[in-house]
């Protein structure tokens, strides 16, 4: 019997193609696991009207962890909620980690960026309330409440203090939304406190986005809202080669989901042309939660090396590989790491 159980959403576009890739990474690593295929996303809406099975649901709850692909979610008041959204909010993953940092051999445009982006995942105004009160007028609801920010920001200085990070920066727009806002900057100072070893401080979503650009050594792990986390986490991921190298994580007090921060790429899909890093770095995630660390250090040290040496990568990163290739060269990687 493996140790541990993994559903697995493929997802839509190029989805199938990048966890193909990672599960063959994981399984040449040595990850103990049953992976269990699960149904979501568009295509599967097409065929059945929901774009989750209610199988899915049942296997999420019974898995140590779930791994997901990117899934598409069509624009429109008559087509359903996204995918990524309704597990969050069902499985309260309330933490959504995006940890983004350059890589030697990644063509990018910040060699020193390295940042961890920790974004409040249920709350905010992607809670999903929102009315059309005429024709001409609609209206969204943005919901903030003590009892997310509390553990966000928790999870926040818990994420800093056990991964050797320095700063916690709390990115808001209390000058403007003072309630809102105004909440979120309050509870972060006040969890600030019981972690005196990490250095705290507050930034305006705007001005964050500049230092982003202008000086990114002033950020260490972000802190911040829904809405806010999306945004800042994509800027990031352009600077350090897009975001086919951006890994996700949404991790609640029972159970959490891995999945890449890209999207379906339907203009690849199909074509074997997907870079698999970012679902790779999102199961890099997942073996560290689940207290693997040994194996998600060897499996990212041969993702390292593959990009450093650059013999097989794909098109996005410059190379002509294919998606396959440069798995299979990840797969070779893995013996010179050791481990």
């Amino acid at each position: 019997m493996a140790r541990y159980r993994v559903a697995v959403i493929p997802g839509d576009g190029v989805g199938p193609e990048v966890m193909s890739a990672t599960l063959r990474v994981l399984e040449a690593a040595g990850f103990d696991a049953e992976f269990v295929m699960c149904e979501a996303g568009y295509a599967y809406w097409k065929k059945t009207g929901k774009q989750i099975s209610d199988e899915t649901f049942d296997n999420i709850r019974s898995s140590d962890a779930v791994l997901k692909g990117p899934t598409q979610t069509p624009p429109g008041p008559q087509t359903f909620k996204s995918v990524a959204v309704t597990l969050r909010q069902t499985f309260d993953l309330y933490a959504n980690l995006r940890p983004l940092k350059a890589r030697e051999g990644v063509p990018c445009l910040r060699p020193d960026m390295d940042i961890v982006v920790v974004r409040e995942n249920t709350e905010g105004l992607y809670k999903g309330i929102e009315y059309r009160l005429t024709s001409d007028v609609a209206t969204s609801v943005r919901v903030i409440t003590r009892k997310g920010s509390e553990r966000i920001a928790r999870f926040a200085f818990e994420y800093a203090k056990s991964h050797g990070r320095k700063r916690v920066t709390c990115v808001h727009k209390a000058n403007i939304m003072k309630e809102s806002c105004g909440l979120f900057r309050e509870v972060c100072a006040e969890v600030a406190k019981q972690y005196p070893e990490i250095e705290f401080n507050e930034m305006h979503v705007d001005a964050a986005a500049m230092r982003i650009v202008t000086n990114p050594k002033d950020l260490d792990v972000i802190v911040t809202t829904n809405l806010f986390g999306d945004i800042l986490s994509d800027e990031i991921a352009g600077f350090i080669g897009g975001v086919g190298m951006a890994p996700g994580a949404n991790v609640g007090d029972r159970y959490a989901m891995f999945e890449p921060v890209h999207g379906t790429g339907p203009g690849r899909a199909g074509k074997n042309l997907a870079n698999p890093s970012a679902m790779i770095l999102s199961a890099v995630l997942m073996l560290d939660y689940l207290g693997e660390k040994e194996l998600a250090w060897k499996v990212e040290e041969a993702l390292n090396l593959t990009l450093k040496e650059r013999k097989a990568v794909t098109i996005d990163l410059g190379g002509t590989a294919k998606t396959t290739e440069m798995m299979e060269e990840i797969v070779r990687n893995l013996d010179r790491v050791g481990g």
